[in-house]
């Protein structure tokens, strides 16, 4: 049974001190997550905060992860961050892929496929994130888009350790604006996903990784999507910022 995984992803907000108050928060308000539920939970702050919420975690359950990397582990990049210095962090996973990486930054397939590669030879988890936008959306190009992101961030990952791969269905009319999809349109593009899975690696490690639903998720819906069989967890943006808000998306209903 794949054991659900909830992630908070601040982007670009909290200081080192508003996001040390933050995780004293949450750590309070999951201390009793370890013992009641399956669940893994993992922050992903700013880089700047990255060191101080590591020491602040000590001693908790939760995990902490980073937000991008370059796919380089050292050299003249600039404003990059390596994988290297993220382990030297305490890093444990690290998302690649985000719309907002892609839209904003100029992110491609390709590059999210070296930094996948990067991030795994490097000995960090990678939560892979695929989606559509509204215009793909309306096309009827969903499955496309999702099947071939997924393939091209995944091409060359070795199968040794590719179930502890973490993908994320977040389709890109829904973050931060309000909108989700249905529960049931979630399971029916993951399972999707989870199919181009198999197809670059093969039918177990498609069952093993977990495939998590992003894009508006709260506290009232949290169930709905937690209670589709393909759906292993949640992605979570502007309800992560508020330890009351995550701490509810997180304890099993």
């Amino acid at each position: 049974m794949r054991r659900r995984i909830i992630a908070g992803n601040w982007k670009m907000n909290k200081t080192r001190d508003e996001a040390v108050d933050l995780v004293g928060d949450l750590k309070e308000s999951l201390a009793d997550v370890g013992d009641v539920g399956d669940v893994e939970v993992v922050v992903c702050p700013p880089f700047t905060a990255l060191d101080a919420v590591r020491e602040a975690l000590r001693g908790s359950n939760i995990e902490i992860g980073a937000q991008n990397m370059h796919w380089e582990d050292e050299g003249a990049f600039t404003g990059e961050i390596s994988p290297l210095m993220l382990k030297n962090l305490g890093c444990v996973y690290v998302i690649l892929g985000h719309s907002e990486r892609r839209t904003y930054f100029g992110e491609t397939d390709e590059s999210v496929n070296r930094k996948v590669k990067s991030a795994m030879s490097n000995g960090l988890l990678p939560i892979v994130c695929v989606g559509e936008t509204l215009e793909e959306r309306e096309a009827g190009k969903t499955e496309a888009v999702v099947v071939r992101q997924t393939k091209a961030a995944l091409a060359g990952v070795k199968t040794n350790g590719a179930e502890r791969i973490v993908m994320a269905y977040e389709p890109v009319w829904a973050i931060g604006t309000g909108r989700t999809a249905s529960a049931d349109e979630a399971n029916r593009v993951i399972r999707i996903i989870r199919q181009a899975v198999a197809e670059v690696f093969n039918e177990r490690i498609a069952q093993e990784v977990r495939i998590q639903y992003g894009g508006s998720v709260k506290p009232q819906n949290i169930a709905d999507f937690l209670g589709q069989p393909e759906i292993d967890g949640a992605l979570v943006g502007g309800a992560s910022l508020d330890a009351a808000s995550f701490a509810a998306i997180v304890k099993p209903r």
